[in-house]
């Protein structure tokens, strides 16, 4: 339960707030997992303030990082404006940032798949900086190591979040795949752009512009371009929000392919290619494993807020399914199947 006082107290220092009172803050619906939103007035900004339920970082470490995702990302035009960060205090132990409100709806698929393509092509066109400068956002200098090194640290939970031996032998392939995989890509060149980590399509509302506006900027890193295509597309990202929920065909996947290759630089475009389809697969076992430790960390100890929620239960019964053999076969047959998507990448991307 956040302090509302407190956190008025705390905005009292950010510029043209200080007459923000308790009363003043509305708590938006909640559907997100790891934070709170409060609309601070009708001043167009909203309080972003962290959960201190999650497995993630948290304090101050973790707040500067989400201030630095959001101030690297904002000169796209494509994710809300920073305007302050709240440094956690005792009655506020998780702080806050002061965020631009977005006003806007979920996207509606496979139709708005366009709208995402540009605005993550607009995130991945922007200047990345020298090594020295990157911190504090990781830098993937080697993408497909630091996503196996995710996947290790989740898959500890896949003995006890799948019960299923078929599934749980499926994901144990998976991962000597990547082991594979990342050994094998080492050294060679895969280009690298500032990547949002997080971008299945519920994090996007399409505001009255017609843009696709990424709203939840906490996990920025220097890494594949390849991962957030894939994460913005895979079965495992566009049902997990109920509000945008959808199944995609291979042809939709094609599309969003081709319509962002078409908007980034060439060269850039050329070099990524041959990425598409591994990192791919690489995104989905990242995210499969999540949710083996979502499952064993947050659900099963109790720690969804509002468990009896809508978006909890969705929460959930996703886990359930993503964990299903049957879910795991059909999409295994992606670059497995004899109809693999990886052959339309390169029939029509090329």
């Amino acid at each position: 339960m956040i302090d509302l006082k407190a956190l008025a107290a705390a905005l009292a220092g950010v510029p043209g707030l200080s007459d923000i009172a308790a009363s003043g803050l509305a708590p938006l619906p909640g559907k997100g997992i790891a934070h709170d939103h409060l609309r601070i007035g009708a001043t167009g900004l909203l309080a972003r303030v962290p959960r201190p339920s999650q497995f993630g970082p948290a304090g101050d470490a973790y707040l500067r990082y989400q201030a630095a995702s959001y101030r690297r990302a904002w000169p796209s035009g494509r994710v809300p404006r920073l305007v302050a960060a709240i440094a956690p205090a005792p009655d506020l132990p998780g702080g806050a940032l002061v965020i631009e409100e977005i006003a806007g709806k979920p996207p509606l698929l496979p139709r708005d798949l366009p709208l995402i393509a540009e605005s993550l092509a607009r995130i991945h066109s922007l200047p990345v900086p020298p090594p020295p400068e990157r911190p504090p956002l990781q830098d993937h200098a080697d993408p497909a190591r630091g996503t196996l090194e995710v996947i290790e640290r989740n898959a500890r939970s896949l003995d006890a979040a799948c019960a299923d031996p078929q599934a749980r032998a499926a994901i144990a392939e998976e991962i000597a795949w990547a082991r594979s995989f990342a050994a094998d890509s080492a050294g060679k060149d895969q280009p690298a752009t500032l990547a949002m980590s997080d971008t299945h399509p519920g994090n996007f509302l399409i505001d009255a512009r017609g843009l696709a506006m990424f709203v939840d900027v906490e996990k920025a890193v220097y890494g594949s371009p390849a991962i957030d295509l894939a994460h913005a597309t895979l079965y495992t990202s566009t049902v997990w929000d109920p509000d945008c929920g959808a199944v995609l065909s291979p042809d939709d996947v094609r599309g969003f392919y081709r319509g962002y290759l078409a908007r980034i630089d060439p060269g850039l475009a050329q070099r990524l290619k041959p990425w598409l389809a591994p990192m791919r697969r690489l995104t989905w076992l990242r995210t499969t494993t999540w949710a083996c430790r979502f499952k064993t960390e947050v659900i099963d100890r109790g720690l969804l807020p509002d468990p009896q929620s809508r978006y909890a239960r969705h929460a959930a019964d996703c886990i359930r399914d993503y964990l299903s053999p049957a879910t795991i076969a059909r999409l295994r047959a992606e670059w497995l199947g004899a109809e693999r998507l990886d052959q339309g990448f390169a029939l029509e991307l090329e």
